[in-house]
């Protein structure tokens, strides 16, 4: 038995032993990208299956994440199903912008698309667009069921202000 010397930078690298800082760095980076696209995929997975238990009637839906983007794929029987599932995915924390590339069958007027900010209410908000407070039940079922109760709205949240005409 005894001690052997070896140099230590000369040799195979094995089982990541003996990596260059640079090497260990990029391996690193390169993992990490793959679990952020595995993450990303799953989300993706999860905000189809949300769209798809709340029946909005869209066809061959398809939601692919990239970072703090969304892209949303498939075919919608009407304009508010679209504009629900482009909501639904938008108001998803960590996503950013969303490309809408859904196929509407039956095209209406887009609806308008709110932001909330502190202080705002749905009869604040109805004020604003309509002219009166008290067609606030008009915006709570525009964006049922991603409303649950009236009172319940957070700034940031982007709402769905229907055309009245």
């Amino acid at each position: 038995m005894g001690l052997f010397s070896f140099i230590k930078n000369a040799g195979a690298k094995v089982f990541g032993i003996g990596k260059t800082t640079e090497e260990e760095a990029a391996e690193a980076k390169m993992e990490a990208a793959e679990v952020a696209k595995a993450n990303d995929q799953r989300a993706g997975q999860r905000l189809i299956n949300h769209i798809n238990d709340l029946d909005l009637g869209i066809e061959d839906l398809f939601v692919s994440i990239d970072g703090e983007r969304a892209t949303i794929n498939g075919t919608a029987k009407t304009q508010e199903a679209a504009e629900k599932a482009i909501l639904i995915v938008g108001n998803t924390a960590g996503i950013a912008e969303v490309s809408d590339e859904i196929t509407v069958e039956e095209e209406v007027p887009v609806a308008v698309f709110h932001t909330v900010v502190s202080g705002d209410s749905l009869s604040k908000i109805a004020k604003k667009v309509y002219g009166d407070a008290m067609k606030y039940p008009v915006i709570f079922e525009a964006n049922k069921p991603m409303l649950e109760h009236p009172d319940k709205i957070y700034p940031g949240q982007v709402l769905r202000i229907p055309n009245l005409d």
